[in-house]
C-alpha cells in the first residue's frame, strides 16, 4: 500500500484557525478583525467565523471595552497539560545519555533552590576512571559550573544582592570575590558557557550551559564533570564546551523555548 503525504490531508480551515492563535503569540496581546485579516491575507468574514468557533470553545475571548480578541483560558490549560506530560526529568533523559556519549564524561541536569544546586539526574561515563555522581546533593552555586549556568543572566543587582559577603572557599581555585565572580559570570554569558576549574574539589572539572522554558526563564542547567586530566582548557573550549551550549538548546527546544 502506498502511504500518500500527510499534506494531502490537511483541511485548510483548521489550518487557518490555527494561523489565527499563532498570531497571538510573542509581544502581542490583542489583535481585531480587521488586523488579523491582512496579516493572514484572509477575507474578514472569514477571520470573525474563525474567532466565533475559537470562542465558543474558549480559546479565544473578547476585550468588550474594544472589540479585539486575545487568546483564552483554554491556551493555558494545554499549554500547562504539554508542561506535564513533557516534564524536564523526562525530557531530559535522551539528551543526558547522548551528551554522556558525546563528551565521554558524566551529564548531570541541575536546578537551583533557594541559594543551592540540587542535582536532579546523572548519565555516567563507561570510563573506568569517573567523578562520584551527585545526584541528590546540594552545592554552592559560586563554586559550581551549574550554579554560575544557573545565575549568570540575572541583573548585577540581582547578583550583588546574592552575594553581599565573602564566598566560602572550597579549593586554592574557588572564585571567593564578588568582583572576580561577576567578571567570571560575563565571561560565561559571553561563551553561553560556565566552567568550574577545580574550584569545588581538587582535580575536577566541569563545564555547564543554561536551560530555559516557554517563558525564556532560567529553569535549569545541564553540565558534564571528569578528572582535570582529561578535561583541558583546549578541549573545553574546541569540543565540551560547544556540545554542552547544542545540548542544553535542545532540550530548551523540546521545553519550548523559542530564541
Amino acid at each position: 500500500m502506498v502511504r500518500r503525504d500527510k499534506s494531502n490531508y490537511i483541511i485548510q480551515s483548521v489550518a487557518h484557525a490555527l494561523d489565527v492563535l499563532e498570531e497571538f503569540r510573542g509581544e502581542v496581546d490583542e489583535l481585531g478583525v480587521t488586523e488579523l485579516s491582512k496579516k493572514l491575507k484572509l477575507h474578514k468574514n472569514n477571520v470573525f467565523r474563525i474567532l466565533a468557533t475559537l470562542q465558543s470553545r474558549n480559546y479565544i475571548e473578547q476585550n468588550k471595552t474594544n472589540d479585539n480578541y486575545r487568546l483564552g483560558i483554554k491556551c493555558l490549560e494545554l499549554g500547562q497539560t504539554f508542561i506535564q506530560q513533557r516534564g524536564l526529568l523526562k525530557q531530559a533523559q535522551p539528551i543526558l545519555h547522548e551528551l554522556a556519549e558525546k563528551s565521554g564524561e558524566t551529564s548531570y541536569l541541575s536546578i537551583m533552590r533557594g541559594s543551592d544546586v540540587i542535582y536532579l539526574d546523572a548519565v555516567e561515563t563507561t570510563s573506568t576512571v569517573r567523578v562520584i555522581s551527585r545526584v541528590g546533593l546540594h552545592m554552592p552555586v559560586h563554586a559550581t559550573a551549574a550554579g554560575k549556568a544557573l545565575i549568570a543572566y540575572e541583573s548585577e543587582e540581582e547578583l550583588r544582592k546574592r552575594f553581599n559577603a565573602d564566598l566560602s572557599r572550597f579549593t586554592k581555585h574557588t572564585i571567593t570575590g564578588t568582583e572576580d565572580l561577576l567578571k567570571n559570570l560575563a565571561e560565561s554569558r559571553a561563551k553561553e558557557y560556565a566552567t568550574d576549574l577545580e574550584e569545588f574539589e581538587e582535580g575536577l572539572r566541569c563545564i555547564a550551559a543554561p536551560i530555559r522554558d516557554y517563558t525564556r526563564k532560567v529553569i535549569a542547567a545541564l553540565s558534564v564533570s571528569g578528572p582535570a586530566h582529561r578535561l583541558s582548557d583546549e578541549k573545553i573550549e574546541q569540543s565540551i564546551g560547544p556540545e554542552v551550549v547544542r545540548s542544553a538548546k535542545a532540550l530548551s527546544t523540546r521545553l519550548g523555548y523559542r530564541e
